[in-house]
């Protein structure tokens, strides 16, 4: 149904890309819903797909468990079909990652040639017309970053080891129309590997925001639950009581947090939304293989403790303040899943300390 002009090689136009990341409503007037996948402000996903229909690279950036990395999978896996053509930024990342590097057997045996070249997943992408994508570009070196420049500026890979000369382009690997690089980067990774003003200058940049509605947070929640739920054939009943304990947790915490007046007050922990979720499966999948199959307050809480407490005693002294300073009060006011809740955390924080 997709009759809309589409950018270069693209294989959706903007409009359907946008509807398969954000989902589909009744306006659209499709013959099935589309689901909604990534879950934020609907202003960013434009502006993404905006910048990868220009000749600029798109950088994503955020806190840790903002959803980069899935917006740009998602991103890639609409305009290309293909969300596989990733390098991981590291700090043994080299200029081969980006570029290209060679099968030594076939070297060997035959010498050097477009045949014995591995090309990278950014070359590739640039040989197809298609969105590579680059991950945490903050943690690889300045040489790498630096190759990364001219790949987004001349737009082609010279591979002065073929024969052939700049007219007959044997030895140049141009992009076709519809290549770019989709880049995310850690906001709390400042000081890592800086970039320059150079490779910050090919970049648009669409800063990705902690969610903080309350509503997008619980919807975001139920959603992965759910999926999490089918994807490991779990017959398992989340109370909403308990999605509700864990989202004023996750609130409460935050709170404390933006109050601390150093680093030492903080846990060491984003409290993003993705981590509230891998506290979560971590205790459905407690319950499921060690429980009695009943999610309970206090497994949630232990689940929270020991997946939250990553600094020992800091961490460890901070969720203890926080459960007799905010939970035992509240456990006393409201009752509910809250007495309990306190009781799995403080087992919990013993067995720790």
């Amino acid at each position: 149904v997709d009759d809309a002009p589409k950018p270069f090689s693209w294989r959706l136009s903007p409009k359907m890309v946008r509807l398969f990341i954000l989902g589909s409503e009744r306006s659209d007037g499709l013959d099935r819903q589309i689901s909604q996948k990534w879950f934020g402000d609907r202003s960013l996903v434009e502006r993404s797909i905006v910048t990868l229909a220009s000749d600029r690279g798109l950088l994503l950036i955020g806190d840790p468990g903002t959803g980069k990395s899935w917006l740009a999978e998602l991103l890639a896996a609409a305009i290309s079909r293909n969300s596989t053509q990733v390098v991981q930024g590291t700090a043994g990342t080299t200029e081969d990652h980006i570029k290209y590097s060679w099968n030594v057997s076939m070297v060997i045996a035959k010498g050097q040639s477009r045949e014995s070249m591995i090309p990278s997943p950014i070359m590739t992408a640039m040989e197809t017309g298609t969105i590579g994508r680059f991950e945490e570009l903050t943690r690889s070196t300045s040489d790498v970053q630096d190759a990364l420049i001219s790949i987004l500026s001349e737009k082609y890979i010279s591979v002065p080891e073929l024969d052939g000369s700049a007219n007959t382009g044997e030895n140049i690997v141009f992009a076709k129309p519809g290549f770019s690089v989709i880049a995310t980067a850690n906001s709390r990774d400042r000081g890592v590997n800086d970039l320059s003003s150079a490779l910050k200058r090919r970049f648009n940049f669409v800063r990705i925001p902690v969610v903080t509605n309350s509503k997008s947070e619980a919807e975001i929640v139920r959603f992965r639950t759910e999926e999490l739920l089918r994807r490991h054939q779990i017959e398992l009943d989340v109370p909403p009581s308990l999605l509700d304990v864990l989202l004023q947790s996750f609130a409460d915490l935050r709170a404390s947090a933006a109050e601390a007046g150093s680093d030492d007050e903080k846990l060491e922990s984003a409290l993003s939304t993705a981590e509230q979720i891998g506290v979560l499966e971590d205790a459905i999948l407690h319950s499921n293989f060690f429980g009695d199959r009943t999610l309970t307050a206090r497994t949630l809480a232990s689940s929270l403790v020991g997946s939250l407490a990553r600094r020992a005693p800091e961490d460890l002294a901070i969720l203890n303040k926080y459960l007799h300073g905010v939970i035992e009060p509240r456990s006393k006011e409201q009752g509910g899943q809250w007495p309990e809740f306190l009781d799995g955390g403080r087992d919990a924080i013993a067995t720790l300390s």
